[in-house]
């Protein structure tokens, strides 16, 4: 029997809790999983049964939502994050990782977390969840990917201001991002040689040198040696020509420059849906592509779509992996 999915109970103060429950309610044990986290933090009236091991999850799924429990201190309130939990939301993200890499767990979904919460109650020094899974998994470098049905993206700069992107984006960084992703998609998403269109840094992919030189300076020279091992590689090409529906149906993934070149289209694409994948982990990482929504926190107005999608997918990838 396949180990259940572990999903961690990331910021309390959030929506994540309630997506739990709903993600409970709607999959029905068609995906085993179970929650780390405290259980006086779920919405009240939940119908949870505690669990000593993950194991125990695939017994309970059909008649409650099956909780690992993770005691936290300080007390709650929707949409206000309490420093006190700060490093307990941290732990949990540690200790879901132990479990998926002992085996108890197939695979790891992360609920949304706060950094700036994080940052000011426990000293968090990592960017965000990524950057914090490669530190415990012992890698220097993991990718993110959003991925839906309908389209695959990866940026290979994340969270920094548009003004550094150029000096950020470095031959050894493209060129990182592309092996990794080229090999996530033949291990975890099962294409033998994947195809990989990858956009220009400048408008019009720099149109020959005249609305700036990356293009020909830095990002051809990294393609033309993955392509001579071999690689499916098409560009750089203008990252307004890429999205439309013909287009899209070339590649397997679009790798761009920066951060919202790679995550408006398939934000417009389909917002639901979209799962957040961290690739080149030792393990299968997935999270709903969405932040903690304070602001309808505790109100039973979050959609858990994105929830289930990462959990379906995680599931899936463990399986692909593990096969």
């Amino acid at each position: 029997m396949t180990a259940p999915v572990a999903l961690s109970c990331g910021e309390p103060a959030g929506i994540g809790p309630e997506l739990a429950v709903k993600a409970w309610e709607e999959l029905d044990s068609r995906v085993p999983f179970f929650w780390v986290g405290d259980p006086s933090h779920l919405p009240q009236g939940t119908l949870f049964r505690e669990i000593e091991t993950p194991d125990q999850a695939h017994a309970v799924m059909s008649e409650a939502l099956p909780v690992l429990a993770h005691r936290f201190n300080g007390p709650l309130t929707a949409g206000v994050p309490n420093p006190d939990h700060a490093q307990h939301v941290i732990d949990v993200i540690a200790r879901c990782v132990d479990l998926v890499q002992s085996g108890q767990a197939s695979a790891l979904c992360t609920a949304p977390i706060h950094k700036q919460a994080l940052q000011d109650g426990a000293g968090f020094a990592y960017p965000g969840h990524t950057e914090y899974l490669a530190s415990l998994a012992g890698v220097e470098r993991s990718v993110m990917m959003l991925a839906s049905d309908q389209l695959r993206v990866v940026p290979v700069t994340i969270h920094i201001a548009i003004k550094d992107v150029p000096s950020r984006l470095t031959a050894s960084l493209l060129e990182e991002t592309l092996r990794i992703t080229h090999a996530s998609l033949q291990r975890d998403f099962g294409l033998e040689n994947p195809r990989i269109a990858v956009a220009g840094l400048n408008p019009h992919a720099g149109e020959g040198g005249k609305m700036g030189q990356e293009e020909i300076t830095l990002i051809t020279p990294v393609l033309d040696r993955l392509r001579a091992e071999g690689l499916q590689i098409v560009g750089p090409s203008s990252a307004d020509t890429m999205f439309h529906v013909r287009a899209r149906a070339g590649y397997d993934v679009a790798l761009c420059m920066y951060h919202d070149q790679a995550l408006i289209p398939i934000k417009t694409l389909d917002f639901d849906r979209g799962v957040n994948v961290t690739l080149g982990l030792p393990f299968i990482r997935t999270s709903p592509d969405h932040g903690t929504a304070f602001d309808i926190a505790g109100k039973g107005l979050a959609n858990p779509t994105s929830t289930i999608e990462a959990l379906k997918m995680a599931t899936d990838l463990a399986k692909r992996r593990n096969a």
